[in-house]
């Protein structure tokens, strides 16, 4: 499984990962996925300034836009969830990332997708999804699994376990339909979207 990109230390660097959000969002500031990967940036970064003193007045400002982005959009990104570069949030509301999950590069997540914990008892385990992961409106991934590079996550799944890079889990709970490797006489076949058992 691919590593996301490390977050921003500089704010150089900030300014760079916000501008690439920018453009992966069709170079429109008004969106709210934009908007809340601008505010989960800036929330990672703040907590690279030193000394603390000039953190604080940062973390002031972090809280009310954390708290406007999912109070406002439905979109709940904490600062400690790592992200890659190049994730696209696509529409808004009922988006709740678990603050210990780690996003690839170039994931894409759509509307009423929790990544999220299974279990109160282990309320750390989180999943981590690889690089190039499409979720699908709806889905729910829950506990310390991991979802491979390039996979795709269908609407309204329920992933509650690993999912192997290419391949798309469908189902509640979700199933493999389809793997990277060559397909087979017993691998489903994906026709314009539509799965077909054979």
């Amino acid at each position: 499984m691919t590593t996301p990109t490390d977050p921003p230390q500089s704010l150089p660097a900030l300014v760079a990962a916000v501008v690439d959000d920018w453009k992966n969002h069709d170079r429109d500031w008004t969106l709210p996925g934009f908007r809340a990967l601008a505010v989960h940036r800036f929330g990672n970064w703040r907590m690279t300034v030193q000394p603390k003193a000039l953190r604080a007045p940062l973390s002031v400002l972090y809280r009310a836009a954390f708290r406007h982005v999912r109070n406002h959009y439905g979109i709940e990104l904490p600062y400690s969830t790592k992200v890659g570069r190049g994730v696209v949030i696509e529409h808004q509301g009922g988006i709740v990332v678990h603050g210990d999950a780690v996003l690839g590069d170039h994931c894409v997540i759509r509307q009423g997708v929790t990544i999220g914990m299974k279990s109160t008892k282990d309320a750390l385990a989180a999943p981590v999804l690889g690089r190039g992961v499409d979720v699908g409106a709806g889905a729910v991934i829950l506990g310390a699994i991991h979802v491979g590079d390039d996979a795709t996550i269908g609407a309204n799944a329920v992933v509650l376990a690993d999912v192997e890079a290419g391949a798309l889990a469908v189902g509640v709970p979700a199933r493999v339909k389809r793997r990277a490797s060559t397909p087979s006489a017993s691998t489903p076949r994906v026709d314009a979207g539509v799965v077909h058992d054979n």
